[in-house]
Formats: C-alpha cells, structure tokens, sequence
C-alpha cells in the first residue's frame, strides 16, 4: 500500500510539474501565435526569453552582438521576449521619437519591478500618469536646474570642488602615484551634488556617510533582484532606507527653530507645502542619482576618449589655456567663460554620443499602436534603444570613431539623431549642469596635468 500511495505521489508531482512546464511554454510563446502582425523577431527560450544575450557586457561605442545580430537578420525595429515579457525593439531614430513623444498617450513607462522596491515608490523615475505630470511640473518649478543654473555661487562651488580634487592628487610630492579616475570623477560629482542639494561639505561626516550608503545603492541597482540577505540587491534596498533616515533627519534639523537657511536645493524644497514628507525625500534620492551618476560616468567618457586622441586633446587645451590667459590666476570661471568652451562642448556631446551612458529606456505600449508598417501589441514592453541610433553610420559618419569636429556648426544637438539625456516628458532636467560640470573639470585638468 505504501509503495502504491508513493508511486502515485511521485506521478501527481510529475503532472503537475509537466503542467507547469506546459503553462509556462504556452504563456511564452501565445503572444508570438495571438500577434502575427507584430515585427519580426525571436522570443528565445520560456522565462528567461532573450534578456541575458540582450544584456550582455559590451563596450559602449559598439551595438553589442545581440542588437547587431537582430538588426542583420530582422531589421531595425524588431520583436524579443525581454524582461520576462514580449518586447518591440526599436533602433530607428523616428520610431523612438514617436514613443518619446507620446508619453502616457500611446505609451507608459514600465521600469521592472524590482526597480521600484529600490528607487521608492514615490521616486519620479517610476510614477506614472497624473502623479509623474505633477512632480516633473512641480521639479521645474522647484529643481536644481531652475534655482542654480550658472549662477556664480553654484559656479564657485564647482570648480572648488573641482580644484579640491585635482590638486589632492599632488599630495605626498605626486611621483608614481596611480589615480583610479573613475573613482575621482564619482568623488567630484558626489561632492558637487551633495553641496547643492543638502548644503554639506566634502569634509562633512555625513557626507561620508551618504556616500558609502550610496554606493551600495549604485551597486544594487543594476544587479540580479534577488532580496535574500547579503546579496547586492538587498543590500542596496537597506542603502536607500539608511539613506531616507539620513535625509528625514536633516529635514528635520532644517525645521527646527533657529535653524538658518543654506540656500540650497534642501530649502527651497521645504518651502512647497504640496509634497508630503516621502516625496521630498524621493525628490532628494532623485536628485543625487541623477547629479552622480550620469556626471561622473560622462566625465569619465571625456578622459577615456581625449586620451586616445592627441589631436582633440590639444584643441581642448588651447581653448582653455586661451580663456585662463584673460583671467588673474586665482580669477574664478564665470557663466561667459563656459560660454567660450565650444570645443569642449563638442567633446563632451561626442563623448555622450560614443559612450552611451544611457543606452535605452522602458515603455510600455497602453493600447495596439500602429506606427508606418509596424504594430506594437497593447501591453508589451517597449525600448527605444539610443546607442543604435547613436552609432548608425548612416546617420554619423564613421559613427565608431570619437570626432568632435562633426559637431562644428551642427544643429544635431536637439535632433532625433542625438538623444543622450532621453526625451519628451521624461527629459532627464539636469542635462545641462552635467555638461557645465564635466567642462569645468576639465578646464583645471588640462591646464594641470598630461
């Protein structure tokens, strides 16, 4: 009897689990039979679809072997299961416009999950709708962007911070010393935004403290979203709540009488009675990630790229050397004299343009939308994937090559061609102070180092 009830124990676990399998394969591949008319394309294997060919490691001026093979075999807007979900790639410069433009009409933003459980539910990147329309309105009116833009003292912070920097990599007389740039460059931008946003310098311990949270927080958002304790996802999920305790008590510090303004970023928050607590909070978290990561890694794509070419380099320093010859030598740099980078701002667009910080972005289609010969099924993932068009050699000639002289007098850097900072409602609104704040770097580096 035993060995019967156990023979049909082990025969009810073996259906189930070939239903499972069969719901499984069904549910992969049914919107590939319900959707004949979506583009051409592959879903690759149940579950894990194609995502890890999708994502894997390749350098940043090159499409990677996935979106090469892809586009060879089904042109450039083809169909993926990516994600854990069937997916309409795009490469074509139109079509991302079109999705871009069409937020929350056409399309909606669909950021996976785990994303949100680090980010907050309440972080502008991931809400939707009428509460994504009143932070980005209310971020306008309050940001960074619109409160700091090349004024002098957000000018004078940067290149202090700046030539704090710089000149720490003399210490000890220099000789032989090896710097990690990257680690600098992340170093300068961290302080940057933590002075403008919280008014804390980099000696502060706090500021210490941030940035250590911080980097675990960096670490986990782009790694495997497993929450089991010690695992970089969790760790970076336990960052971000330090990180919102950090932030909550200055906040409070702020409020409490006596207490004087800093004229940052933190006050002029504080000043809106239309964000609840959380939100404020999210809006700083957003602020930091925004004014670290996409500075540091652009500036970090500038030195790589000027360090390959002797040329280019040389151009940069004798436009900066022209511009520090009409100033005392412990003369500030002014809001005029950023204006007189030109050469410098093609390299810095060249090197968004190569480097791809931001290869694509997620979206998702709220009803069939047909868009020329292409019909996108209400409900699967979207991504408009920027680094194919950046690098579309019909488009930007011998577009693997870093040539900033292709930016003298273009007028591409508002075009489809060019969208390094994304676009439409979502337009990242710190882009500009990422491009003043890599261009002051680099006026003391080359005037202080090989």
């Amino acid at each position: 009897m035993m060995a019967v009830a156990g023979e049909l124990a082990l025969a009810a676990l073996a259906a189930i689990l070939l239903a499972w399998l069969l719901a499984l394969v069904l549910s992969h591949f049914l919107p590939l039979l319900l959707n004949p008319k979506a583009p051409r394309g592959s879903f690759g294997w149940p579950l894990v679809g194609e995502t890890l060919r999708f994502l894997a490691p390749h350098s940043s001026n090159t499409l990677g072997g996935f979106l090469e093979d892809h586009c060879a075999r089904y042109g450039r807007v083809f169909k993926s299961h990516l994600f854990c979900t069937p997916t309409v790639v795009s490469c074509d410069q139109d079509l991302n416009h079109f999705i871009l433009q069409n937020e929350e009409r056409l399309f909606q933003c669909s950021y996976p999950r785990p994303i949100h459980g680090i980010l907050g539910k309440s972080s502008m990147l991931v809400v939707l709708g009428e509460d994504h329309k009143r932070l980005r309105n209310l971020a306008l009116a309050l940001a960074l962007v619109t409160s700091t833009k090349l004024k002098p003292g957000y000018l004078g912070d940067i290149e202090k911070i700046a030539l704090h920097v710089v000149g720490s990599w003399r210490q000890d007389g220099g000789g032989g010393r090896v710097v990690a740039f990257c680690e600098e460059a992340r170093k300068f931008a961290f302080s940057v935004i933590v002075k403008q946003v919280l008014g804390l310098s980099p000696e502060d311990p706090v500021t210490a403290r941030i940035l250590e949270d911080f980097l675990a927080f960096m670490k986990g958002l782009i790694s495997f979203p497993l929450y089991i304790p010690g695992t970089p996802y969790a760790k970076a999920v336990q960052a971000r709540e330090r990180i919102s305790s950090t932030v909550k008590g200055i906040i409070e510090e702020r409020r409490s009488p006596g207490s004087c303004k800093k004229g940052d970023f933190l006050d002029v928050l504080l000043s809106s009675n239309e964000l609840s607590d959380d939100e404020k909070v999210s809006f700083v978290l957003d602020s930091l990630l925004g004014g670290y990561e996409t500075t540091s890694l652009l500036i970090s794509m500038v030195v790589y790229f000027l360090g390959q070419s002797a040329e280019d380099l040389d151009l940069v320093k004798r436009e900066h050397d022209s511009i520090r010859s009409n100033k005392g030598k412990e003369e500030s740099l002014t809001s005029e004299d950023y204006k007189k980078m030109e050469y410098t701002q093609h390299v810095i667009n060249e090197a968004l343009r190569c480097g791809n910080i931001v290869k694509f972005v997620h979206r998702k289609a709220l009803k069939d939308v047909r868009y020329k010969e292409y019909l996108i099924p209400s409900g699967w993932k979207v991504l408009p994937v920027f680094s194919a068009v950046h690098l579309n050699p019909s488009l930007h000639g011998n577009a693997q090559h870093f040539q900033p002289c292709r930016w003298e007098g273009s007028s591409q850097g508002t075009s489809k061609r060019f969208t390094p900072f994304g676009g439409g409602p979502r337009l990242c609104p710190g882009s500009e102070l990422a491009k003043v704040e890599a261009a002051f770097f680099l006026h003391h580096l080359v005037l202080n180092y090989r």
